[in-house]
């Protein structure tokens, strides 16, 4: 029987043990973006970092790395407004807000906030709708924090197994949350949801973690399994590496997108809704591919 004395030395050793092993290195992302346009058979990628109607940003600052992914809503072509206005804007303005500093590590809600009403204070109002995805990697608290507002998310992968990823946030079939701005008449005639209802969380990460971002041109066209296998195809952090496997997931999405007889994961999803649907996706197709690294100047 240990006595009190003994105890204490043990429970003392432990807690030193315990900090010694703390990691006291800045983290960071290395991060590569491909993607492709619906109507594009290959990828360009247009100013701003847009690919069709979706749009991206990958900012850096000194206490953390931030990335997001915005999918505008294509049915405002119908009226007149081009859809990729609203997304492409809305990432460029999270996009400054980050380089600025004017942002908190562990809240991308905020971010996100703060971007949609500097849209909806325009003097000329930006009409429009977009699902938004954004990550945030703190250097030195080694956590991840994210927002996902729709359909649009994320995947964290280590030991080639996904050990986090986002719920996708639908109204219901095809019909994801999303940030709206209706002309006044139209105003609520429009889905339009606001950033607080954005699905949060926080968690650690490691070295060498994974993260895949993306719109639902991707998840709509690629399982789990397959995003994986291609996932393999990434051996180190060197930013060719991660630039080549982001390609070549995206390139697979784009095939399968116009494959008529592929059992894609949303035919699966629109057939579980009672609608009789085959074939891939045709869609703007983005991703953006991390991987935790050491944090070097």
């Amino acid at each position: 029987m240990l006595s009190v004395l003994s105890y204490g030395r043990l429970v003392a050793r432990a807690v030193i043990g315990g900090l010694s092993q703390t990691d006291s290195r800045d983290y960071s992302l290395v991060t590569a973006s491909c993607g492709f346009g619906k109507d594009v058979r290959r990828g360009v990628l247009k100013k701003g970092m847009c690919y069709g109607d979706d749009a991206c940003f990958i900012a850096r600052h000194r206490s953390a790395d931030v990335l997001g992914v915005a999918d505008g809503v294509g049915g405002w072509r119908d009226y007149g407004v081009d859809p990729s206005q609203f997304s492409a804007t809305l990432m460029k303005t999270c996009e400054r807000l980050v380089k600025e500093g004017r942002f908190v590590p562990s809240s991308p809600v905020g971010v996100l906030t703060a971007s949609y009403y500097e849209l909806l204070q325009n003097k000329v109002p930006l009409l429009g709708s977009s699902t938004a995805c954004i990550v945030i990697l703190d250097r030195q608290s080694h956590q991840l924090h994210t927002a996902n507002l729709g359909d649009s998310g994320f995947l964290v992968v280590r030991g080639g197994e996904v050990v986090h990823r986002s719920d996708e946030q639908q109204h219901y079939f095809n019909t994801p949350f999303q940030l709206s701005i209706a002309p006044p008449e139209a105003e609520g005639a429009v889905l339009s949801d606001s950033p607080d209802a954005a699905d949060s969380s926080s968690f650690d990460v490691q070295l060498g973690d994974i993260i895949l971002t993306a719109t639902d041109g991707l998840f709509d066209n690629m399982p789990d399994y397959m995003i994986l296998q291609e996932l393999k195809k990434l051996k180190n952090t060197n930013y060719e590496s991660v630039q080549q496997t982001a390609r070549s997931i995206a390139e697979q999405a784009h095939v399968l997108a116009y494959d008529p007889n592929y059992m894609s994961p949303f035919a699966q999803y629109a057939c579980d809704n009672g609608l009789n649907v085959r074939g891939g996706k045709p869609d703007d197709i983005t991703v953006l591919l991390s991987i935790v690294a050491e944090y070097t100047d």
